[in-house]
């Protein structure tokens, strides 16, 4: 089945055809952290399905040129680094929210991007794309000497503006300037370019041909995917909080560099298709930390919660549909893999050394057909445990040889290269040292025949969370 997928653009499902049908070459852009602090869960909701979204399309035979940037410079960068009592260099003050933000990344079993641009070390490429705006007469300097995007200009030339979400240009405030970062989803006006350097900027400016100042966010962007990726490529995806103003400024500063400054134009398109995402809601609230729901990553390792059961609870849903994210729905989560977990250990059991018949089954296909359909993961998901349920019926009546456990394997091994919850062997084979001299403890007891030590025994391992299961290779741990 051939991937489709909702195109914000077009606001309908559109069958996926890459710009480079013949290499299968993929260009995928993802707006990545911003690093003052610490991500949280709403953020890793979009960097999950971004991965996802690789994975599978990597599973489909594509190969995929996956760019993530840094925003290592914005006002509230600015304002953290301002306020911050040990002045070191710009890079020393985020490096520290970088560094964890990718450890928080690696713990999710992201795949790390073909690139990942810091703003930054892009200021040469923001000024190229401003000065062709100005000389499209698109932007234009106001006496304080920062840059404004003229929308009423873009549009006069030709420009669309207003193509991932519907404004009303009766509302536009012709002459009214946006010069933060950020700006409330009413607004539709002229916004910044480059910010002409201010006093509370402290150190933080660079050269222009306009003078000191810093870039704007919406241009950061714009000027690393094009660069990387090229002046159009294939999918742009992010959070649906970013559709209007970012990602739409995105689209007006790019295509509007395209066009000719006496009209007659038409703009080179920027991005073809545009995947956005619904946001998450925290025990059925906004996440907030005045209302104590408000988590990072780490807060929930903290909490005792693996990387794979966040990454699971993230991928539940489908990406079109807000999602309740709830501690009760963690604990689901690694009920649900210690399901799949199980099955898994009795198939390897099973296999042993064989090698798989080479056969597909049933599962590989239906897990394609599900996310191939604007990428359902609960039809995917669906299937798994359909699977699973079956397997462990076909184990039972011992109905499965040792090929047909490797061939099943195998095909778990081809889906979960896209779900990536499935533990590392080293993963599987770290057991606390506590525990297995308890288990040592209790197979010495059994051996001396000291059963009301041995009882002991299991329920000390079961209060902390393993039990021990009798097999014909001998005891094995298991965590409940």
């Amino acid at each position: 089945m051939d991937l489709q997928f909702f195109n914000t653009l077009s606001r309908r499902i559109e069958t996926f055809e890459p710009s480079e049908p013949s290499s299968k070459k993929v260009g995928l852009y993802c707006c990545g952290p911003t690093v003052y602090d610490f991500a949280h869960i709403g953020n890793f909701r979009t960097f999950l399905f971004v991965d996802m979204v690789r994975r599978f399309l990597e599973f489909k035979g594509f190969e995929v040129n996956h760019v993530m940037n840094i925003t290592d410079v914005d006002d509230k960068i600015i304002h953290g680094f301002n306020a911050s009592p040990e002045k070191t260099s710009l890079r020393d003050y985020t490096a520290p929210y970088e560094k964890a933000f990718f450890e928080d990344f690696d713990q999710l079993n992201c795949l790390r991007p073909t690139s990942i641009p810091r703003a930054t070390d892009y200021i040469p490429q923001m000024l190229e794309l401003i000065g062709k705006l100005m000389e499209n007469g698109i932007a234009y300097q106001t006496p304080d000497g920062s840059i404004f995007f003229s929308i009423q200009r873009y549009i006069a030339l030709g420009g669309k503006y207003g193509q991932l979400v519907k404004i009303n240009f009766d509302e536009i405030r012709v002459g009214e300037r946006i010069k933060s970062d950020e700006y409330e989803k009413e607004n539709v006006a002229d916004f910044v370019l480059w910010k002409a350097r201010v006093p509370s900027d402290g150190e933080l400016f660079w050269p222009s041909p306009w003078g000191e100042g810093r870039p704007g966010w919406h241009i950061e962007c714009s000027a690393m995917s094009r660069h990387i990726l090229g002046k159009s490529f294939d999918i742009h995806l992010g959070g649906e909080d970013l559709a209007f103003p970012h990602h739409e400024d995105e689209i007006a500063q790019s295509e509007g560099s395209t066009l000719c400054k006496e009209g007659g134009c038409k703009p080179t398109p920027f991005v073809r298709y545009w995947l956005h995402f619904s946001h998450l809601l925290v025990e059925g609230k906004k996440m907030s930390k005045s209302l104590g729901n408000f988590y990072t990553v780490r807060d929930l390792f903290q909490k005792g919660y693996s990387g794979r059961e966040v990454r699971y609870l993230l991928l539940s849903a489908h990406y079109r549909e807000s999602f309740n994210f709830t501690l009760e729905g963690l604990n689901g989560a690694r009920t649900a893999l210690a399901r799949l977990d199980e099955c898994l250990f009795k198939l390897r059991e099973l296999a042993g050394t064989a090698e798989p018949p080479g056969k597909q089954s049933a599962l590989v296909q239906s897990f394609d057909d599900a996310l191939s359909d604007d990428f359902n993961l609960s039809a995917g998901w669906a299937a798994l445990f359909d699977w699973v349920r079956q397997t462990n019926k076909q184990i039972a009546e011992e109905k499965l040889s040792p090929a047909d456990a490797a061939g099943l394997l195998a095909d778990w091994a081809r889906v979960d290269s896209v779900l990536a919850v499935c533990p590392q062997k080293k993963e599987e084979e770290e057991v606390p040292t506590e525990i297995t001299d308890l288990l040592e403890a209790r197979q010495a007891a059994r051996k001396a025949k000291d059963f009301a030590r041995s009882d002991a025994i299991r329920d000390e391992l079961k209060s902390k969370g393993w039990v021990i299961e009798d097999t014909p290779k001998g005891p094995r741990l298991k965590r409940i």
